[in-house]
């Protein structure tokens, strides 16, 4: 269980998001966090499948960071997270900082496409965490530095069709994918690279839960 003070860091950063973004109009400077329904399924789906090399694009203020590396601090992982913005990953290191989870983070700044091509995998973890990197650039990239197992989420599924129609279009034409489309929070697609013998089989879905009380 996550303790009490975690907790409560969580819950101001997602409340300062909240109110810095009703004031800022520029969608490149909101905050933009996840939903923290979202970041409690992100982190069992981390936890419950043991992922250990984890990466986000798209840091922002740290909360999903914090959540990420909240995980690897209990499964002894690393997380390598990115944003283009230096002054986002200036408040992020200090939300880290003031969590103790500052040591299981590598924060890269820089165009998430460029900052891919220089790092290594694999990663059997990916979080793309904001819309605005338009997550089908740097996936085509990403792909040979997958595990074989890797887990692939995207936020922004249901709130942003249209940005992330190309990302899920690639996604659908991997043959060793399969995804589903989850209504929670901003929509948030989980996408899972299959075994070989899986693929090979043809056990894809590419469906979309169905949401009865409407979109969070």
């Amino acid at each position: 269980m996550m303790d009490p003070f975690l907790q409560q860091l969580l819950a101001e950063i997602q409340e300062f998001g909240r109110i810095h973004d009703e004031g800022v109009q520029d969608p490149n400077l909101k905050m933009r966090n996840l939903k923290p329904e979202t970041a409690h399924l992100v982190s069992l789906l981390v936890r419950s499948s043991r992922r250990v090399r984890l990466l986000e694009i798209g840091t922002s203020s740290g909360y999903s960071t914090l959540w990420l590396a909240w995980c690897a601090r209990e499964l002894r992982g690393r997380v390598t997270s990115i944003d283009h913005s230096a002054e986002k990953l200036a408040l992020a290191a200090a939300n880290l900082k003031r969590a103790g989870l500052d040591g299981f983070v590598d924060l890269k700044c820089g165009d998430a496409t460029e900052v891919i091509g220089s790092i290594e995998g694999p990663f059997d973890f990916v979080l793309f965490d904001s819309v605005q990197v338009q997550p089908h650039l740097q996936l085509g990239p990403l792909l040979p530095k997958l595990a074989d197992d890797a887990l692939v989420l995207a936020d922004n599924v249901l709130s942003h069709p249209e940005g992330l129609a190309p990302f899920l279009a690639i996604i659908d034409d991997q043959p060793d994918f399969d995804r589903v489309v989850v209504p929670v929070g901003k929509g948030l697609c989980v996408a899972h690279r299959l075994a070989p013998s899986l693929a090979a089989a043809g056990m894809k879905s590419g469906r979309q839960l169905p949401n009865p009380a409407g979109l969070c």
